[in-house]
């Protein structure tokens, strides 16, 4: 299991340069998602990160089962002419004694067909903790709920 460095980036930053610095985090790894880039989106996690969405009976662990999942979703979403943008919004961020990160964030899912209008497609809840390696953050655990199921 990984687990946080020192923690010295949580203890260096201001709570409002590390909200920001998250913020900044989920942009660029939403943006990875969204655009097909799997692999990289992958390296956004940790090595033995771990994704549980509501859609797998079972937790997706480790970059390469991450990877292959997130290239099958936009194989699929090209196929029917889709694109799907994760928008996270209300950050409700809390630092952890040992340096790292738990969030909780609102996940909208626009899909987008082809020529047609965009709609509101999920409406999720996502709970992550994040760990700094090298400086960089990482999402060690995602689980995801959406709101039309128990």
């Amino acid at each position: 299991m990984t687990t946080a460095q020192t923690g010295a980036p949580v203890r260096e930053l201001t709570f409002g340069e590390l909200y920001a610095r998250v913020q900044n985090f989920y942009a660029h790894h939403m943006h990875l998602l969204d655009s097909g880039a799997a692999a990289e989106w992958a390296e956004t996690f940790t090595e033995d990160g771990v994704f549980a969405p509501p859609s797998a009976p079972e937790p997706i662990v480790g970059r390469q089962a991450l990877a292959a999942g997130a290239r099958e979703a936009k194989a699929r979403l090209d196929g029917i002419g889709e694109q799907h943008r994760h928008v996270l919004v209300s950050l409700d961020l809390t630092p952890n004694d040992d340096g790292s990160l738990t969030t909780r964030t609102y996940a909208q899912i626009i899909a987008t067909p082809r020529g047609g209008e965009p709609r509101l497609f999920l409406m999720c809840v996502t709970y992550d903790h994040l760990v700094f390696e090298a400086g960089e953050l990482r999402v060690h655990h995602r689980r995801v709920t959406r709101d039309d199921r128990p």
